[in-house]
This record gives C-alpha cells, sequence and structure tokens, in this order.
C-alpha cells in the first residue's frame, strides 16, 4: 500500500474509533430532515426535488465540517504526535492528501446516509433524479472546499477551538463574498473586474446552480482550485511551522 493509503485508512479508520464520528453523523441527519423538511417547506412547495435540501448545506457546513477538520493537524501538534509522523518516510504532500481525503470520505459517508431524503422525494413524486446527483456532488464539493479551508487553520494552531473559529470564519467570508452588501464596500472605487472577481469567490453563487442541477466546468474548477490552493497553503504551512 502507497504511503497516501496508509496515511488516508489511519485517518479515516480514527473517526470510527470514537463516539464522535457518530455524533456527528446523528446531528447532520437530524439537521438536515430539520431544515429539509420544517424549515425549507418541503412539503409546502410542492415540488418532487430536493432544493429545500440543498439550500441549507452552505450554513449546515459552516458550523459541522470545521468541526470534522479543526482536529486535522492541531490535535496532532498538540499531542506532539506530528513530530513522529515528519520521521516517516511519507512525503508531506502524502501526509496532507491522506488525511484531507479521509476527512472529505467520512463527509461523504454522512452525506450519502441522507438517502431516506431521495426515497422520501421519490415516493411522493417523480424528481429529476440527475438533477439530484448533480446536487449532491456539488455538496460534497462544497464540503471539500470548507474542509480544505479547515485543514490550512488548524495547521496554524495547537488550538482546535482556535482553528474551528478561523475555520468557520474564513468559509463565512467566502460564503458572503458575492453579497450585495459586501459588493457595496467595494463599489464605490474597486473597478468593475475586481468586483466581478470578488463575487466570483462566493460559494453560494457557485453551489446554487450545481444544487438545482447544472453542472457547470467553471463551477468544478473553482472548486477543484481552491481545494488544490488551500491544501498547499496547508503544507507551506506545517513547513514553517515545524520547529514549534
Amino acid at each position: 500500500m502507497s504511503s497516501l493509503g496508509v496515511i488516508f485508512k489511519r485517518e479515516l479508520g480514527s473517526y470510527f474509533a470514537t463516539p464522535l464520528a457518530y455524533i456527528f453523523i446523528v446531528i447532520f441527519l437530524m439537521l438536515s430532515a430539520v431544515f429539509t423538511f420544517y424549515l425549507g417547506g418541503f412539503y409546502e412547495g410542492g415540488q418532487a426535488d430536493l432544493i429545500p435540501f440543498f439550500n441549507f448545506h452552505p450554513w449546515l457546513y459552516l458550523f459541522l465540517v470545521p468541526a470534522v477538520a479543526m482536529r486535522l493537524w492541531a490535535e496532532e501538534r498538540k499531542s506532539g504526535t506530528i513530530e513522529l509522523l515528519m520521521t516517516l518516510p511519507v512525503s508531506r504532500t502524502d501526509m496532507v492528501l491522506g488525511k484531507f481525503l479521509a476527512a472529505w470520505v467520512f463527509v461523504g459517508i454522512a452525506l450519502v446516509l441522507t438517502f431516506p431524503i431521495i426515497i422520501t422525494v421519490n415516493y411522493l413524486g417523480s424528481p429529476d433524479n440527475g438533477a439530484i446527483f448533480t446536487g449532491y456532488l456539488g455538496s460534497w464539493l462544497l464540503a471539500g472546499g470548507y474542509l480544505a479551508i479547515g485543514s490550512c487553520m488548524s495547521a496554524l494552531t495547537k488550538n482546535q477551538v482556535i482553528a474551528f473559529i478561523l475555520s468557520v470564519v474564513a468559509c463565512f467570508v467566502f460564503i458572503v463574498s458575492g453579497f450585495p452588501l459586501v459588493l457595496d464596500l467595494f463599489s464605490g472605487w474597486a473597478p468593475q473586474w475586481l468586483l466581478d472577481a470578488i463575487a466570483s469567490l462566493s460559494f453560494l453563487i457557485r453551489f446554487d446552480a450545481i444544487s438545482k442541477g447544472v453542472l457547470d466546468l467553471r463551477d468544478l474548477l473553482y472548486f477543484i482550485s481552491l481545494m488544490a490552493a488551500w491544501l498547499l497553503a496547508t503544507a507551506i504551512v506545517i513547513d514553517l511551522k515545524k520547529a514549534d
């Protein structure tokens, strides 16, 4: 097995070695159901689709995903095991990718476990299951973006609470960057191309189209580039702080 596979297996197994993983999954499933069927007006909408389900994901992930990401590196640094990890014949890239992929798969498992919602909407009507699949893919990519940011924030500190707060703040900035209220702060002096660039960073703008079944290559490249950039930043931070 490659070093990437070893790190991935070790990290994924560690999630299910404690009750925290199961608590996270239960909370995620409960909140997904509450937001979809009660706050999202699923029954009142009269439409056989999962738009009410996906609409809440950017906000649901804002707190739940950083809770997963905060332990990625902060726990290693606090316990001192990161020093042992650095001595292993494993490249920095494999370490960062292995931890990230394990967390991403873990969140993906929680997302897949919402399948009763798919069964429900198919029982009640005839939804476009292709659009639903696209929405799930977009949701998983969105979670990956949050996790990549959280990974970098976790590498910055030994304190998991601080890592959590930094991740929430950073992800919130990416959510609201396309809001008119934010753009108005720049509109008085910034050129249009800068306003467009700031708006294009918004998670909501990118995810909204995918959640409705519109799969645009530009949106896919956005999430992939975002994850790659933040994971690269994670590796740089680890190198810079390895002596701490």
